[in-house]
């Protein structure tokens, strides 16, 4: 809040997030459910065992021109109602996750929905497998596809609950800017570790001429 409140208002062109739910993922829920491997075990926080204040909202509101926010459908009471949502189908399998995640969208165009498996060490693409350093994490691929369709490149693009970082380097990968804020240090600085680890394969692929292996 501290630092949104410093943010001119609509001098963001997008606010996509994932803020806590208040449902106590970050709290040891994300153990307790069975799948192929043990599941990790990413530290008791309590950080999601309260909803986000309504001012928090408002902020990310005046600060921005529009807005994606996953978990929408715990928030019912601060949101608008939309026609647009985003569905991200999580291609789980049979165990007690749920199917699909929402987010909530300012755009008036109609419903769209992302198919992207994301269940413990089985995700879409294993060949590029993504290190999980957080228990809300969202894969790369999800965000670089919103992106690409609600925004358009060199729009700055916010995240107040930047968490692991995956705002960020999807902004990358698709040529956005980005404001990323996070108020948990260990995140914070697994998240620019992810991000010099982009900006680097960045630097090379252009050293190459755009050409990779």
């Amino acid at each position: 809040l501290d630092l949104m409140r410093e943010i001119p208002d609509k001098s963001v062109d997008l606010v996509l997030t994932d803020p806590p739910y208040g449902i106590g993922e970050a709290a040891g829920k994300n153990k307790s459910r069975g799948s192929l491997a043990k599941p990790k075990d990413y530290g008791d926080l309590s950080w999601d065992n309260s909803r986000v204040p309504e001012e928090t909202f408002k902020e990310i509101m005046r600060v921005s021109k529009n807005q994606i926010i996953f978990g929408g459908n715990y928030y019912v009471d601060y949101l608008s109602p939309s026609p647009c949502w985003i569905v991200w189908d999580k291609d789980n399998g049979k165990n007690d996750f749920a199917d699909c995640e929402l987010a909530w969208t300012s755009f008036k165009t109609a419903v769209r929905k992302f198919k992207w498996r994301w269940n413990g060490m089985l995700q879409e693409d294993m060949r590029h497998k993504e290190e999980r350093i957080h228990p809300t994490q969202k894969p790369v691929p999800l965000f670089a596809w919103i992106l690409e369709r609600y925004s358009k490149p060199g729009d700055l693009v916010l995240d107040p609950f930047h968490g692991s970082g995956t705002t960020a380097i999807a902004c990358l990968r698709t040529g956005r800017h980005f404001i990323g804020i996070e108020k948990h240090e260990p995140y914070f600085i697994k998240a620019l570790e992810r991000i010099d680890k982009e900006q680097a394969q960045v630097r090379l692929f252009d050293a190459l001429g755009g050409v990779t292996a």
